[in-house]
């Protein structure tokens, strides 16, 4: 199948290399010329484990493309992923301008029936949103899918090509036989592909980042009151993780969550619900929390230097959020 991606930042270049790799011929596009051109040249613009090996054995099987050109990609695929930023605005809400830019170009420059991916962290309604810019533009028949991804920056190779699920939110028939087509090499192997309406698939997305956002600051506020009291975190760690309801994962106590997903997709859910009278409570204690986590550690070095750090050299070792990526976007550090 022929595909475009929109967007070739973290989530969109890993899976335009995968889908490359599942034998599919990706166009990426891209605004930035220069990171094309850096593309075209075999030269991967991000460090994730795996990809530049995927990446260098696609374009030459020529499987893989790189454009500015839209319209080429456009006219060439049946399918389009929009994997475009959506940043948080000064009040919290994600900014859908990327978004709703490409989809109004979009509208101006379809000839034929597409089936338009939302594969960006997006707000509820946002399918909506998205069909009704290009609609506005053009009478021909286009399908909105909602389709998140949930990979995870150091892993992302290896998440998109062994995920634990595939959600599709999309109540076209025709658009979810497409989807399932591309969707097959993993279906075969007995990974779920879940399907649903396009607004659950949104906030699916959502709900999955939030609740990993509290599980980690629980376990902080956990580790926090150790200190008080002389227990060991890692000794309660282990033990709460050993309860195959709760699982070891997102566990470890630090100084705070970060990273390009949780910080804004916290504050993105938790803006939407204000907008329907409606508080996220626990995700606005969350968040409180984990402010006040990642300065924490001034106070532990004060105290181990008895309030006095005249003079003293401190180093901290890894800006990156998480090991195994070189992405320092809201990183605690």
């Amino acid at each position: 199948m022929n595909i475009t991606i929109v967007g070739t930042g973290y989530v969109g270049l890993v899976t335009g290399t995968t889908l490359a790799e599942l034998g599919n011929n990706v166009f990426c596009v891209d605004i930035d010329a220069e990171k094309v051109e850096t593309m075209k040249k075999g030269i991967v613009p991000i460090y994730e484990p795996g990809l530049e090996e995927m990446f260098l054995r696609n374009i030459q099987a020529q499987r893989l493309f790189f454009t500015t050109d839209l319209k080429e990609a456009l006219d060439q695929s049946e399918v389009i992923y929009l994997a475009l930023p959506t940043p948080p605005g000064e009040d919290g809400s994600a900014d859908l301008s990327y978004v709703l830019d490409v989809a109004n170009n979009i509208g101006d420059l379809m000839t034929e029936y597409k089936v338009i991916v939302n594969k960006s962290t997006v707000p509820v309604g946002t399918a909506d949103t998205v069909r009704e810019t290009i609609a506005a533009k053009t009478d021909i028949p286009f399908d909105v899918v909602s389709n998140p991804e949930f990979l995870r920056e150091g892993f992302a190779v290896e998440d998109s090509m062994n995920p634990a699920r595939v959600v599709v939110g999309s109540e076209s028939e025709r658009a979810r036989e497409i989807m399932a087509k591309i969707y097959q090499p993993f279906t075969n192997t007995g990974i779920p592909i879940i399907f649903m309406d396009e607004k659950s698939s949104e906030l699916t997305k959502y709900a999955a980042n939030s609740f990993l956002a509290v599980k980690i600051t629980f376990m902080n506020e956990i580790a926090n009151y150790c200190e008080k009291v002389g227990a060991d975190v890692d000794k309660v760690r282990l033990g709460m993780g050993s309860d195959d309801r709760i699982g070891h994962r997102f566990l470890f106590p630090g100084i705070g969550y970060g990273g390009s997903c949780f910080p804004k997709d916290i504050k993105a859910l938790i803006k939407s619900g204000k907008k329907e009278n409606f508080d996220f409570q626990i995700l606005e204690a969350t968040e409180n929390v984990n402010k006040q986590q990642k300065v924490i550690l001034v106070s532990e070095i004060e105290k181990y230097f008895n309030g006095n750090l005249s003079g003293k050299k401190i180093a901290v070792w890894g800006l990156a959020f998480k090991a195994n990526t070189d992405d320092i976007r809201e990183a605690s550090s």
